[in-house]
């Protein structure tokens, strides 16, 4: 027999306010009541308590590392300083080119998993705005040309947290009273023309989320032209200037600003 759905006696509204589902193992459950009335609801329609009410079983949630796996740490520290095909990518996006005591490096060979297809690679390393911990590396697929060969031509690593991190395209020692945050990469490396330095946050929700760091007087905030990249962008700088800090949002007409830096070279 098939569960049916009948009026709760409980918390039924009329006769069409089916609610109520009778299992034919004898379980009920009122899916407006919830589970924490199910013997409330037995005592009403006659029935024993001798079943537990119905429940959705919960899937277990994977893992996350703290800090890096041994993969993720292997590829980072078997990554290179920027050259060959990762320093002709990002000067075909008319990037600035960080400095290499970064957490920007390349690597000739990465497996992106999804396509089968091996091939170079920036490599970041994600650390966590706060500790300056490692907490994740991103890897983008490249070309010389500027062109990914690939789609999703950008991945986090899988079971690390992202959230809270940062990329720090200029490391600590170089941000002295101000920082400059963008969401993706060549974004950042595009805004370094005119701010330095400046760290990728690699999405908006970490724009948003960008916590007020001591020692930093000021903040500029150069927003995607776009309404996620904007909410984002006043979020953060809420916080900052409830800080008692200095700051700025910056956005370009459309798109992100390494389309702007891009159309300037072209």
């Amino acid at each position: 027999m098939s569960p049916r759905r009948i009026t709760c006696p409980i918390c039924g509204r009329g006769d069409r306010d089916r609610t109520l589902t009778v299992f034919d193992t004898g379980r009920v459950h009122c899916h407006r009541c919830g589970k924490d009335a199910w013997r409330d609801i037995k005592a009403a329609l006659g029935c024993e308590f001798d079943e537990h009410p119905p429940h959705r079983p919960v899937k277990p949630t994977a893992a996350r590392n703290d800090g890096l796996a041994p993969w993720a740490a292997a590829l980072w520290e078997s990554s290179r300083a920027l050259s060959g095909e990762g320093l002709a990518y990002l000067q075909a996006r008319a990037c600035v080119i960080p400095p290499s005591d970064g957490d920007l490096r390349w690597h000739p060979e990465v497996l992106h998993k999804p396509t089968g297809h091996t091939g170079p690679a920036l490599i970041a390393l994600v650390t966590d705005a706060i500790t300056n911990k490692p907490i994740s590396v991103h890897r983008t697929w490249i070309r010389r040309d500027g062109t990914k060969p690939v789609k999703p031509a950008r991945m986090l690593a899988a079971g690390h947290r992202a959230k809270g991190g940062v990329i720090r395209l200029w490391s600590d020692d170089a941000v002295t009273s101000g920082i400059a945050i963008t969401e993706g990469i060549e974004t950042a490396l595009a805004v370094a023309h005119v701010h330095r330095p400046v760290w990728s946050c690699i999405d908006a929700g970490n724009v948003a989320a960008f916590p007020v760091l001591n020692g930093i007087e000021a903040i500029t905030i150069f927003a995607d032209a776009d309404e996620a990249g904007l909410r984002a962008a006043e979020q953060c700088a809420e916080r900052w200037h409830a800080a008692g800090r200095e700051v700025f949002i910056c956005e370009p007409p459309v798109g992100d600003w390494n389309d702007r830096a891009q159309e300037a070279v072209a």
